[in-house]
Parts: C-alpha cells; sequence; structure tokens
C-alpha cells in the first residue's frame, strides 16, 4: 500500500508540480481559463458550480465524473504554493464544461471577482487524494495488530486459516416475496445461513445487484441495521435506489456521483434538513452569522470611535456568535445521530465507512458490492465494522486500478474477494443464468471465464439487432472490425499514460452510423435502441465525444441520453443494446498496454445486449494469446470483416 501511495503520489507530482499553467493544459490536469456559467446549490447546501473553458479543437483532458479538483486563481497575489484553492468533486463532464459539487457553502471573494464577461482569471486543476490513502493505512495497522476480538477471527476465515462456519436454514424461512431464479434463491440463502463470510459470485447479466438487493431486504428483516458498501461512488448510488425504491430506509454518506431526487432524499444531509431542529439551527447559524458580520463592520469602523461600550458590544457580538455557532454543531450532531439511529441500511463507499459520524457504530452485518474490484485495504474499512460479512461481485471482471507496478506484483492487485473465493470455495454462491446477451454475445465469455456454466435465458437466447427490427437483417450479433495494414496508428500522451487513435474512432463511428441508418426509434413499442461507445482510454474517449458531437444523428442520439460514451469502468454494472468498442492500440511493436488484462475486456464485451461491435487492428492485439481466441471465436460465429468492407462499403 505504500508502495502504491508513493507511486501515485510521485506520478501527480511529476505531472503537476513546478509545471506552467500551459503544460498543465497540454498534459490534460488542468482546465484555464473557465468561467462560471452557473451556480447552484446543492447536496447539504454545497455550492455547485458548473465551469466553461473557451472551446479548443481534439483539446484532450484527464477530468471525469469523481475525480478530486480545485479551482484556483492565476490573478496577481493569487500565485505559488500558498494560493488559496477552492476544492470539490467532478460531478459531470461534457466537452467543455464540467460541474464541480465543492465543500463550501458561500463562494470566496477571489472566486467571485475571478470570473468576469471581459476575462477570467480562474482556472481548474486535478488534486490528489490523501485521504483514502490515510485510512487504508490506518484501516491495514488495525487488521494486522487484531488479537483476541471479532476482526481478528474474520481476517483469519477470509485469508484462509480459518475454516468459516455456517447455520442450518430452513427453506421456508423468508419473508419477502421473491423473483428469484434457483440459482440466485440458493445464494441468497447461502448469505442467510453464513455466520463468517459469504460471497455472491455474479457473472455478467446474472442479476448480481436484484441478488444482493433481495438479500439486503431479508437480512434488514432479521437485523437491527445494516452497513452496505462499494468503492465506487455509482455502485453506492445504484444500490441505494435500488433499496429506496422498495422501501427500505436507507441513508447515504458521502458524495452521490449523480443528481437525481430519489438519492438526494436519503442523503445524511436531506435526512438532517428534514428533521424538526433543522430550522432551529438554521436560525442560530444565520444569527451567528449576523453577530459575526456586525463585529467586523464595527473593526473597520474603528471600535475605538465607540469607546469603551463599543469594544464591549463589539466583544458581546463576537462571544454571542461563537456560543451560537458552538450550539448549532451540537444541534447538527444530535440530529445525525437521531437520522442515523433509525435507519435500516447506511451506504457509503469503502473509504467513507471511515465517517465521522458512523465511526462508533458496528453492524452485524457488513455487505460489500464490487469487492472483486477493490482494493484490500479499502475493504479492511468497513469489516471492522462488522460480525460477518457478504462479499458480492466477479473476479473475473474489472480488478483494482493499481499504478504502481511493483506494489501489483508484489500482491496489491489480488484482492481480498480472489483470496477468499480461492481458499475457501465453499463460501461462494455463483449466478448462472444470465438475462442480457445473445448467446453469440455470452458464447466467449462464458467458456474463457465461467467454465462454460453460463445459460441465456429463453428470452434473450436469439434477441439480436433482427429481434428487435428485421430492418437490421441480416445482422452480426458479433462483429470484428480489422483495421490491421491501414495505417491507423495510435498516438500517446506519455506524461498522462494515455493513447489515441483518430483514425479507428472515425472507423468505428462510421460504421455505428452504418449500422442504425435503417432504424426509426419512433416505431418500436420495445422503447429506443440504447448504444455504448467504449474505449480503453481517455483520451480516445475524449476525441470520440468531440467526433460524436459533428455527427448530425449520432450527436442527437448523445443528447437523447441514448448513446453515451466511456471506459470500461464506466459501464461497469451497466448495459446496451448496442456496445461498440475501439480497441485502440496499433503500433509495429504489438504492445498492447492494460489491454493484457483480459478481465477488462470481459467486462466491456459481455455490456452488449443485441449487438457487440469491436474495431481493432489484429497484427498488434493478437501479440496477446487472448486476442487470437477471441478473433478465432468471431470467425467461428462468421462475424469477422475487414476496414476496407466499411471504408470502401459494396
Amino acid at each position: 500500500m505504500q508502495l502504491e501511495q508513493k507511486e501515485d503520489q510521485a506520478q501527480f507530482k511529476l505531472k503537476n508540480a513546478s509545471a506552467s499553467i500551459k503544460e498543465r493544459r497540454r498534459r490534460g490536469l488542468t482546465w484555464y481559463p473557465v468561467t462560471i456559467t452557473q451556480e447552484d446549490i446543492g447536496f447539504g447546501g454545497k455550492v455547485v458550480l458548473e465551469l466553461e473553458r473557451p472551446a479548443i479543437r481534439q483539446d484532450l483532458h484527464l477530468f471525469q465524473v469523481g475525480k478530486n479538483a480545485c479551482v484556483f486563481s492565476n490573478a496577481p497575489g493569487y500565485s505559488g504554493p500558498d494560493r488559496p484553492v477552492l476544492s470539490g468533486v467532478v460531478t459531470s463532464v461534457r466537452r467543455n464544461k464540467l460541474l464541480l459539487a465543492t465543500t463550501k457553502e458561500a463562494l470566496p471573494d477571489w472566486v467571485l471577482n475571478g470570473s468576469t464577461p471581459n476575462g477570467s482569471t480562474l482556472g481548474i486543476d486535478l488534486t490528489f487524494d490523501e485521504v483514502s490513502y490515510r485510512e487504508m493505512n490506518q484501516a491495514m495497522a488495525d487488521v494486522m495488530g487484531a488479537h483476541g476480538n471479532r476482526l481478528a477471527e474474520l481476517r483469519d476465515v477470509l485469508l484462509g486459516a480459518r475454516q468459516a462456519s455456517f447455520r442450518e436454514h430452513k427453506a421456508d424461512d423468508l419473508f419477502y416475496p421473491s423473483a428469484l431464479n434457483d440459482s440466485q434463491q440458493a445464494a441468497m440463502r447461502h448469505v442467510i445461513a453464513a455466520q463468517d463470510v459469504a460471497i455472491i459470485h455474479g457473472p455478467p447479466g446474472t442479476g448480481k445487484t436484484t441478488t444482493l438487493v433481495q438479500t439486503i431486504l431479508e437480512t434488514v428483516r432479521r437485523e437491527r441495521r445494516v452497513l452496505v458498501c462499494a468503492p465506487s461512488n455509482t455502485a453506492v448510488d445504484l444500490l441505494t435506489e435500488k433499496l429506496a425504491e422498495r422501501g427500505v430506509n436507507v441513508i447515504r454518506l458521502g458524495n452521490p456521483s449523480r443528481v437525481s431526487d430519489l438519492l438526494f432524499q436519503h442523503t445524511l444531509d436531506a435526512g438532517v434538513m428534514a428533521h424538526p431542529s433543522y430550522a432551529k439551527m438554521h436560525a442560530m447559524r444565520q444569527t451567528a452569522d449576523q453577530h459575526r458580520d456586525t463585529a467586523s463592520e464595527l473593526a473597520k469602523e474603528g471600535v475605538r470611535n465607540f469607546g469603551f461600550e463599543g469594544r464591549q458590544q463589539r466583544q458581546w457580538l463576537k462571544e454571542e456568535a461563537r456560543t451560537l455557532r458552538q450550539a448549532a454543531d451540537d444541534l447538527e450532531r444530535f440530529m445525525t445521530e437521531d437520522v442515523l439511529e433509525s435507519v435500516q441500511v447506511i451506504t457509503c463507499t469503502l473509504v467513507g465507512a471511515s465517517n465521522r459520524h458512523i465511526r462508533h457504530l458496528s453492524f452485524e452485518t457488513v455487505f460489500i458490492d464490487e469487492a472483486a474490484q477493490a482494493l484490500e485495504p479499502g475493504c479492511w474499512i468497513p469489516i471492522a465494522k462488522g460480525q460477518r460479512i457478504v462479499l458480492a461481485g466477479d473476479h473475473h471482471q474489472l480488478p483494482p486500478t493499481v499504478k504502481s507496478e511493483k506494489a501489483a506484483h508484489e500482491g496489491l492487485r489480488e484482492t481480498l474477494f480472489e483470496k477468499c473465493i480461492q481458499r475457501q470455495p465453499e463460501t461462494a454462491r455463483m449466478l448462472t443464468t444470465q438475462y442480457r446477451m445473445h448467446t453469440q454475445i455470452m458464447g466467449f465469455s462464458s467458456d474463457k471465464f465461467y467454465g462454460g456454466q453460463l445459460v441465456p435465458h429463453p428470452s434473450v437466447h436469439h434477441a439480436g439487432l433482427e429481434a428487435y427490427d428485421l430492418r437490421f437483417a441480416p445482422d452480426l450479433p458479433v462483429e470484428f472490425i480489422d483495421t490491421a495494414g491501414c495505417g491507423f496508428l495510435e498516438g500517446a500522451i506519455p506524461e498522462s499514460r494515455s493513447t489515441a487513435n483518430p483514425d479507428e474512432a472515425n472507423l468505428l463511428l462510421q460504421r455505428l452510423a452504418q449500422l442504425l441508418a435503417p432504424y426509426d426509434a419512433t416505431e418500436h413499442d420495445q422503447g429506443p435502441l440504447t448504444i455504448g461507445v467504449i474505449a480503453p482510454y481517455r483520451a480516445q474517449i475524449n476525441y470520440l465525444k468531440d467526433a460524436i458531437e459533428d455527427s448530425e444523428v449520432l450527436n442527437g442520439l448523445l443528447l437523447q441520453r441514448r448513446l453515451s460514451v466511456g471506459t470500461v469502468d464506466s459501464f461497469q454494472g451497466q448495459e446496451r443494446d448496442i456496445i461498440a468498442i475501439s480497441l485502440t492500440r496499433s503500433n509495429p511493436q504489438g504492445e498492447i498496454g492494460f489491454l493484457s488484462d483480459i478481465r477488462r475486456m470481459n467486462v466491456g464485451m459481455t455490456r452488449a445486449r443485441r449487438k457487440l461491435l469491436l474495431v481493432g487492428d489484429s497484427s498488434t492485439l493478437c501479440s496477446h494469446p487472448f486476442f487470437g481466441e477471441l478473433l478465432r471465436y468471431v470467425k467461428g460465429v462468421r462475424g469477422y470483416r475487414m476496414a476496407n468492407e466499411i471504408v470502401n462499403p459494396i
């Protein structure tokens, strides 16, 4: 973990320290200048800013949802390491605009003065996240030092040094009505019977989230309160919404990655704002602010002019403001504890489990979703709060991101989920019926990763584009377009470790436009098609987004939110009717970078329901055996095409 923190920080400093604004912009770490185009109040009364940069064609960047960032000023007097900044989290990125959820309830003067119609001195930088490492390091120290307590017992079970135990479970001991299939019900009963650890292994499309939510419902019937965590804000938001829809009293800690009315209603901030004592607390803080402002005005006017009484008045105002502020803080703590005392489920990220509001709480059961995508040190944070642990995920899908190759080699990339499922396979139950993919889309993944055990539900067995609309016939459910020999070479951004391939991106979008040409969304009762465009590199994603905005047809779909663009990570847990993947890498050396992590490819390909479109250079890709096998499979289902068939269609 220390190796990873050191490498992460070194990479960040290398990219950012002592670099000019121009250089940071070139590296994709800074937008400058930016103007504030909109100011709103977000969760907990915090300011949310919409920031816009000048339209710059094909200016690549690394901003994305969930990243920490800060607004700065380049005005005279605001330079150097001690310059003031306004920190926050990026909640939306659209070409030349982004939303930043700040940590403040009011904007400082230097921000307000820095954005004018005549020009702006404001910019925004990506920042380094120290908090996560601090909490993970503390969790590791706690678990290594645990002895003679429940944490020590759970550690030994999870790492295979102690056998997991299960109680007998009656088949009819279920409360909530359930439409789960046999393998899903078996997994749920397995969790209910577990006394230490249970694993729900959910391959793509097998209903892991549905099973997990149903299992949580059964658990809260038996227990007063449970903790539900995941490594990503997106996964936490999804679980929060699913539980809220089922009528569970759930509170979401931390910053949601997206804004929705349902999510807002179930945040801790919203719970506090709905508390009967909130109006009193708000009034106390307003009065405190008024007293403080009045005292400041007296100071500006010169308190000596008012003599002893004036000084006494100013001192009284300051003391009263301090007293009111302290009383308001005490009342807020009481309201927070009152809200958390009554909930059935608390949801948060792994690091969010260290939130000061729940530090004193313990839970009979802790659920960790996407556990196979989480760094082990992060998992120990919530585990320390539980009496038993339920892990859900799939170790054949996205692995955790590890920046230090040495740390990865020494074991950081191996997750707690993998260790437990390998050392104690009896703790796991795999879901086997998949409800998402056409059988040809499923076939390669099932054989390669799941021992051929996945079975398509009859509703999706042959549900390709032809089944949706005969005008798509004849269609290939799986299609690979080979750019070998076309000269579509990649371009690298060394500082950011990102890569783009504009020619390949253009070909993919051309094929997508061809595919959609006969389609009319207004004629279908099944609802409009959904499309996902995926690339493994942020630079390629940003190019694709810009190119789509220049296409009338595709941009229309983008604006209607029927087409989305992102990395594999951003599509985790999601599905689309059509998935189009630009594999990006094309070079004479046969280097494919982190495409060699085949689990990411498994995720990308299995997002597709009706159509999987792949574009790539076989001469580069087939240096890795996985892509050789994939190409043989595609040829076996007659889905292989050369790029010139698209560039020069017959």
